[in-house]
């Protein structure tokens, strides 16, 4: 191989790498400008006040958004408890029958279900829940939340448990642990840090969901913890206020979104030194 071509190569080389740094770069820089103009907007609007106090009527000056932080909490809570033992069971079955029929079709269904438009989930729960219970509820949008926390929860424990070695399971086996102790004392146990960063991926999913929220939630401008009537939601409020001609509600807003920001951000530092330590684990 001569010297000009390997100057060549070697040029060809780094001219991709420079290419690639700057492509990464432009991915990062919305993200900067985001955050950068989310912090200007709303960070002066957070005080003590703003978190404890419910939205003042038009007109009147302050407010928070204590409502809507409890309705976010409590619906978000309610939907994981739905979610998160089914799609974990569910994630279990895929990994021990990798070739069966049914895994098949539920592989299948949950790839499917992952990529359907979170307004129609929207409007499919308001067509199961809603109307069947004669009006707009605060569970019927944490049913809405956990269908879309299903798919996101069901392969990441599936991935996770296929990656583990099959001398556990069968060392478990031989001592004579019945299969069921052996999947949950032995098998998900290790898998942990994986399932768990699943979950907190599937949180973080449906944390700034607003359109399911518009057909069951709907919102509420009072401060209420029943599950069976309506309730506020950060991203509820934010949608709301800020398409608002009021420049108070546009501050609510701009102070809303900040901490829903800021959450859903904490949430995916989270999930990724969640994944780094388990990778290390293994």
């Amino acid at each position: 191989m001569d010297a000009k071509n390997v100057k060549y190569r070697l040029g060809k080389s780094y001219g991709f790498q420079i290419l690639t740094y700057i492509l990464a770069f432009a991915c990062v820089v919305p993200l900067l400008a985001i955050l950068i103009f989310i912090l200007k907007q709303g960070l002066s609007k957070i005080n003590w006040h703003f978190l404890v106090n419910v939205p003042k009527p038009v007109g009147e000056s302050g407010g928070g958004i204590a409502n809507a932080l409890v309705g976010s909490i409590l619906i978000i809570i309610v939907a994981s408890i739905i979610a998160i033992p089914i799609g974990i069971m569910a994630g279990v079955y895929l990994s021990e029958n990798k070739k069966s029929r049914l895994a098949y079709w539920v592989r299948l269904s949950t790839d499917v279900l992952q990529g359907v438009p979170s307004i129609v989930i929207g409007i499919v729960a308001y067509f199961w829940m809603v109307k069947p219970l004669g009006g707009f509820s605060a569970f019927s949008g944490s049913v809405a939340l956990a269908i879309m926390m299903l798919p996101i929860v069901v392969r990441s424990t599936e991935e996770t448990l296929k990656l583990l070695p099959d001398s556990l399971r069968e060392a478990a086996l031989a001592l004579g642990m019945p299969f069921h102790r052996v999947i949950f004392k032995v098998i998900v146990p290790v898998g942990i840090s994986g399932i768990l960063s699943g979950v907190m991926l599937s949180v973080a999913r449906i944390t700034g969901e607003t359109a399911p929220l518009l057909f069951t939630a709907f919102g509420n401008p009072y401060l209420s913890t029943n599950l069976t009537k309506p309730m506020q939601s950060l991203p509820l409020l934010i949608f709301n206020y800020a398409t608002s001609p009021y420049n108070d509600w546009h501050d609510l807003a701009w102070g809303a979104s900040l901490i829903l920001l800021l959450w859903v951000l904490f949430l995916n530092i989270f999930t990724k030194i969640v994944t780094r330590k388990w990778k290390v684990q293994l």
